[in-house]
């Protein structure tokens, strides 16, 4: 009898249900450690369990995610759930239903209790952050010599900024000493002074193969660093404490290069612009200069022209201050023969006799002068300097002569 080929979503789609209807797989209960976490846009979560030996891939829908753990690279945790097949990639996988954190791994409790520290000394204030310099004529770089982290800075380097020397100091980058010779490093190129900025860094690795610089020591003397630092350690979703205390972390060796250098083309294209932007200005300079020349120079021959009329008009100014002071002389002198003559008729003035105490008599709006122009029971007015007074005639005495 033969056999009939099976297409591959055949073979696949067997398998996932041999896998499904196995009662031990399809309840199963898993110990390990999380490595490559990754939450997606979707709200699923992608990541590996490991022990020492192998490891498996684990998905766990949006559904059965409890975002309050504090899930991590590094965590160890127990998983429920059934070994199932992904049809389109013929991988299998563990779907996790729920999940729950049997503890950390040991490099990763050291890590968070070593970052927790610094954290608290002030290591990772962004007030101790020195600023990374824009046009550097060296950079320093300490790394392995043979890795391919020298060769991509050296060729990101050379590629936007050639201009600029690149001084290598090479170290071991795990291990035992490495984090003895990343400390070296640092201390030699603040103790030359040789270098603008300083590039720390590695590939990625594990968190045991980049755990030098997770190492107390590296930290403190990449802070007390006086050249500013640019930490470039794993990949971008790797973080040391290095990565912390640094003046600026770069997600990869090739964009720390990035940071550390300006690109000549856009220094070049912003050098062009200024320069035509200052020959347009000088132009309008000159030409507003000129300008205004031409108008003071106009200005002037106009003045000469009329320098004639302008001296006789000048005669007529002073001709005319002359009349003014004349006009103004005397117009004084009569102001004060006038103030004088009033004050004579002041003093002729009834009013003046009134405001000397005496008064003023009235009948009928006539002045009485004297006796004879009064009699018995008669009403008179009298005028006092400050109103009037109406009265009535009780007697008549006369002058005794």
């Amino acid at each position: 009898m033969k056999l009939r080929a099976l297409e591959i979503s055949e073979v696949n789609s067997y398998i996932k249900r041999v896998l499904t209807n196995d009662a031990i797989l399809y309840n199963l209960k898993v110990k390990g450690e999380i490595s490559n976490l990754k939450v997606h846009s979707s709200g699923n979560v992608y990541l590996s369990l490991k022990d020492e030996k192998s490891k498996i891939n684990c998905v766990i829908f949006k559904n059965n995610y409890n975002k309050d753990f504090q899930l991590g690279n590094g965590s160890k945790v127990i998983a429920n759930g059934y070994i199932s097949l992904y049809e389109r990639d013929g991988s299998y996988q563990l779907y996790i239903n729920d999940i729950e954190i049997e503890g950390l791994g040991n490099l990763y409790i050291e890590f968070n209790k070593l970052k927790e520290q610094l954290s608290k000394e002030g290591l990772f204030d962004i007030k101790y952050k020195k600023s990374i310099p824009t046009m550097p004529k060296s950079i320093g770089v300490i790394t392995s010599e043979t890795g391919a982290v020298i060769r991509d800075i050296i060729n990101v380097i050379k590629r936007r900024y050639p201009k600029v020397n690149i001084k290598l100091y090479p170290v071991n980058v795990q291990g035992h000493q490495s984090k003895y010779d990343i400390c070296d490093g640092i201390k030699f190129f603040n103790k030359e002074n040789n270098v603008d900025t300083i590039i720390v860094g590695r590939g990625g690795g594990s968190i045991e193969e980049l755990w030098s610089f997770n190492e107390e020591i590296v930290a403190r003397e990449v802070f007390n660093s006086k050249i500013p630092i640019i930490s470039a350690v794993g990949h971008e979703t790797d973080f040391t404490i290095c990565d912390f205390v640094a003046d600026m972390r770069a997600p990869t060796p090739s964009a720390a290069a990035e940071i550390a250098t300006p690109n000549l083309v856009d220094l070049e294209y912003k050098l062009e612009n200024i320069k035509n932007r200052l020959t347009r200005s000088m132009i309008n300079q000159v030409n507003f200069d000129k300008n205004r020349i031409d108008y003071v120079f106009e200005k002037i021959s106009n003045y000469l022209k009329l320098y004639t009329i302008k001296d006789k008009i000048t005669q007529i100014d002073k001709i005319y201050d002359k009349i003014n002071f004349e006009i103004e002389n005397t117009i004084s002198i009569e102001n004060e023969r006038l103030k004088n003559i009033g004050t004579i008729l002041h003093n002729l003035s009834p009013l003046a006799t009134l405001d000397r105490g005496y008064s003023i008599v009235h009948k009928n709006n006539e002045i009485v002068n004297s006796i004879e122009q009064i009699r018995l029971k008669e009403n008179l007015d009298i005028k006092l300097k400050d109103g009037n007074i109406k009265c009535s005639v009780e007697s008549i005495e006369g002058k005794e002569v």
